[in-house]
Formats: structure tokens, C-alpha cells, sequence
């Protein structure tokens, strides 16, 4: 079994010098999903907890049609859908875009993920203690200052533990990317699998391998919990 590994490169990051294997082709997407997931989440929660229903409505909007379909169909979407555009063909900057696989996973990817994340966000921000808005303003800060140092911050520590539950679940869902022949995990396994017709060996090792995975995630973001909601625990005397 252990040869197979090495010829597919499922066990090692790199099957043959120059391709990555699924698992750092794994790591890559959940990454950076989850990077540009939050870079766009931030800002949008803030406009969705806005009282203001021409800032937070087209929020909600976006949130509850990305909620609402599926991961799958909004990748093929992203992967063949909007390639099939001819105003989209015409552009040369965009055609690049899309002609990309992993362009369109990775967009896919974020997109969905941001609309889950923008909600946990907006929710920890509506929940943020009266007292520290009320402290904030005894101190003169204005409306921006207030939300830069003193609401996002307590809101972005207390969605630690909702944010976990989405990475993983970030995590479960890579798998998708096969669909766009993007070589990862499930991607290689299966090339083992007819390469070979060991399944058990081939899609065994790709278990073990994403729950290895999840066990990181979650002890990292124990620790993570552990440090920045310290604040949050019983004190003693």
C-alpha cells in the first residue's frame, strides 16, 4: 500500500517533484476560501447589521440565495455556467478568469463560504454588550473608532467557535473540487481506486487524511478559543 501512496502521492506533499498532491492541493483551497471568505465577510456583516435596510437588504439578499442552493450547483455554476456566456468569452480579462479551474473553485468556494460567515459575524455583532457601546461612547469615540476597536474586535473573538464549525465544514466540502478536475484529495484517491482497484486502500488513506485534517483545524482553533475568550471564563479568587 505504501507504494501506491508514493506512485499517487497521496501520503507525500509531492508526487513526482513538480505536481502537488491532494493534499496540499486541499490545504491550498480550504485556505484560501477561507482567507478570501473573510476579507469579504467583515465588511458585509457590517453592512447587514446595519439598521439601515437599504445598506443591510441587499445583504440579506445575497446571504439567503447563496444559503439557499447548493455548494455543488454553485460550483458548476462558477465552472461552466458563466463560461457559456458569450459576454463573458468576449472579455479577454474575464475569459482567462473563467477558463481557470481553480479560478472558478476557488471562487465558488469563498462566495459560499462568505455568506455563511458574513451571518455569524452580523449576529455577534447585533449581541455585542450594551456596556461596552455605552463605555465606548463615554470615551468620545466616533461611530468608525467604536466599530474598528472596540465592536468588531469583541465580535470577531466571540464567533470563534461558529467560525470553527464552518471551517470544517469548509473542509468536507473540498471534496466538490473533483468536479472541476481539480486534483485533491478525493481527486487522487479515486485515480488510485482505478488505477489499482484497491478502494478500501485508496479511499481508507483519504478518510484518515481529512479527519487528520479536522483534528488540526479543531486544536488549533481550541487554542485560539483558549487565548482570545479567556476573558469569558469563571475567574477565581
Amino acid at each position: 500500500m505504501i507504494d501506491i501512496l508514493r506512485q499517487y502521492g497521496v501520503a507525500y506533499l509531492y508526487s513526482d517533484g513538480f505536481r502537488p498532491s491532494g493534499l496540499v492541493v486541499t490545504l491550498w483551497l480550504l485556505v484560501a476560501s477561507i482567507v478570501m471568505s473573510f476579507v469579504l465577510a467583515v465588511p458585509l456583516a457590517v453592512a447587514r447589521a446595519s439598521s439601515k435596510r437599504w445598506i443591510s437588504a441587499p445583504v440579506w439578499f445575497y446571504s439567503y440565495v447563496i444559503r439557499g442552493t447548493p455548494l455543488y450547483v454553485q460550483l458548476l455554476l462558477c465552472y461552466t455556467g458563466i463560461y457559456s456566456l458569450q459576454a463573458v468569452r468576449d472579455q479577454p480579462a474575464l475569459n482567462a478568469f473563467f477558463r481557470d479551474a481553480m479560478n472558478c473553485t476557488l471562487l465558488a468556494f469563498a462566495l459560499n463560504e462568505c455568506a455563511y460567515m458574513l451571518e455569524v459575524f452580523a449576529g455577534a455583532i447585533k449581541t455585542t454588550a450594551a456596556g461596552e457601546i455605552e463605555a465606548a461612547q463615554a470615551f468620545g469615540m466616533s461611530r468608525f473608532t467604536m466599530l474598528r476597536r472596540v465592536i468588531l474586535p469583541s465580535a470577531l473573538r466571540r464567533s470563534l467557535p461558529q467560525c470553527s464549525n464552518e471551517v470544517i465544514l469548509m473542509l468536507h466540502a473540498t471534496p466538490l473540487a473533483f468536479t472541476a478536475t481539480i486534483p485533491d484529495i478525493l481527486k487522487v484517491a479515486r485515480d488510485v481506486n482505478s488505477a489499482t482497484f484497491a478502494s478500501f486502500d485508496a479511499y481508507g488513506i483519504a478518510a484518515l487524511l481529512y479527519a487528520s485534517l479536522a483534528f488540526v483545524l479543531i486544536a488549533l482553533f481550541r487554542k485560539l478559543e483558549h487565548r482570545l475568550l479567556a476573558f469569558q471564563r469563571p475567574q477565581g479568587h
